[in-house]
């Protein structure tokens, strides 16, 4: 069985599960399935919007992967806003310079 099927699995018996979510997003990605993916961390994003983490990586997916900036630059604006809301310094200094490396190759 698949690290990918383990996953899904799990996800039937918990599929409030974040981190499962999150886990299967990143699946997607090593497969090459960036809309999957992006489905994936969109989850996330609707359902624990202080999952601050999956701002960044469906940032990167939206910038690496489906070369789309404006919704990069807008998931990377809004993960800033959460974590400063919650308090956490370090995942927002990173959205800021991933959002800084954005704004340079304008």
């Amino acid at each position: 069985m698949s690290r990918k099927d383990q996953i899904l699995e799990l996800l039937q018996d918990s599929p409030e599960d974040s981190f499962l979510h999150f886990a299967l997003a990143k699946e997607y990605e090593n497969e090459g399935k960036p809309i999957q993916a992006q489905q994936a961390y969109q989850w996330i994003l609707d359902h624990t919007p202080d999952y601050v983490g999956a701002y960044y990586h469906l940032a990167h997916l939206y910038w690496d992967q489906l070369q789309d900036k404006p919704a990069a630059r807008q998931t990377i604006e809004a993960g800033i806003l959460v974590a400063q809301r919650i308090n956490d310094p370090h995942a927002a200094s990173e959205l800021k310079s991933a959002l800084m490396n954005l704004n340079l190759e304008d």
